[in-house]
């Protein structure tokens, strides 16, 4: 079962790096700077989506 958190996250991450890499080609370091937040906090999001599918999978 997939988590909301898991696909939320992993969506967000995949846009910050695109914002990252955007951000790269064109030398503006301000969304260069926004995608990597971008894509930390999808990463983030995304760790707690499969943790918590880890501990209901667990209790079950």
């Amino acid at each position: 079962m997939v988590n909301k958190n898991t696909v939320k996250g992993t969506a967000k991450e995949a846009v910050g790096k695109t914002k990252e890499a955007a951000g790269k080609a064109t030398g503006d370091r301000e969304l260069e700077a926004k995608g990597k937040g971008e894509a930390a906090a999808g990463k983030v999001q995304k760790a707690v989506g499969k943790a918590t599918t880890a501990v209901k999978s667990a209790v079950k």
